[in-house]
């Protein structure tokens, strides 16, 4: 009797394993239709129109195209704060509509940054560098803070052309003495009667960036007695520990 028993408790285990297969991929079907459907309600915005996306064991994979760069960065977000989801495979691409050259969209972009910021009182103090090959963006440098920093991304990644962007940026410790530094720097170059024609483009083409003391100049200057003047000027601040003087000619080739 006891070994019968032990028999039919062997096939009933057994049979709820063989059950408990289905069930399992019943479930995970189930799952995936529910994330399936979340998905696609947070991606119905327009500039989404063209993205398609399918979901397996809980990953999402989209597909499709969109007009800019911050579309294909948005729809990855939306679909990764669903519930459900664990992980997502971005293979959107981005619309190569634009007929710029990599040099063109890099001069294009160097204007619009140029003039990113302005009014908030920060622009002298970004340095951006611009690198762009087959459309991917690199952008380096030196940001005020993480809002300028986040501005300058912003406006790469919503410029049509634009396929990638890899950001280099680095921000500026946050300190009192370099902020200060910052500002008497400010004072001094644009101050200074022969670099006082600069103060007036609110691009600021003389940028300043100061980390620990250390003041870097960077932008363009009509001549070469521009740009010793504004390493000099710079130079009579206190607190400065070193001045590097990178700023061009305009017509000059970089150095």
């Amino acid at each position: 009797m006891k070994i019968k028993m032990m028999f039919l408790s062997t096939i009933f285990a057994l049979s709820l394993g063989l059950l408990a297969v289905p069930l399992s991929q019943a479930q995970d079907k189930n799952s995936d239709a529910q994330i399936q459907e979340e998905v696609t309600k947070a991606l119905s915005n327009k500039r989404f129109s063209e993205v398609q996306s399918s979901v397996k064991s809980g990953m999402v994979t989209l597909t499709g195209s969109v007009d800019v760069f911050s579309a294909k960065e948005d729809a990855d977000r939306r679909a990764r704060h669903q519930k459900g989801v664990t992980a997502v495979r971005n293979m959107i691409e981005v619309n190569s509509s634009s007929k710029l050259s990599d040099t063109e969209l890099r001069d294009k972009l160097a204007e619009k940054l140029s003039y990113d910021r302005v009014g908030y009182g920060t622009t002298a103090f970004n340095s951006f560098t611009i690198g762009v090959q087959d459309g991917v963006v690199t952008l380096g440098g030196v940001a005020y803070g993480p809002t300028d920093k986040d501005s300058a991304i912003s406006v790469v990644s919503n410029y049509p052309g634009v396929k990638d962007v890899i950001d280099n940026i680095e921000v500026a410790p946050t300190s009192p003495m370099d902020d200060r530094i910052r500002l008497d720097v400010a004072r001094a170059v644009y101050g200074f009667p022969t670099l006082n024609k600069y103060a007036i483009d609110p691009a600021k083409p003389i940028r300043i960036t100061v980390i620990s003391g250390n003041v870097t100049l960077t932008g363009v200057v009509n001549n070469q007695a521009d740009k010793d003047a504004a390493g000099l000027r710079a130079n009579t601040v206190g607190g400065v520990f070193k001045v590097t003087n990178a700023l061009q000619v305009a017509g000059q080739k970089k150095e």
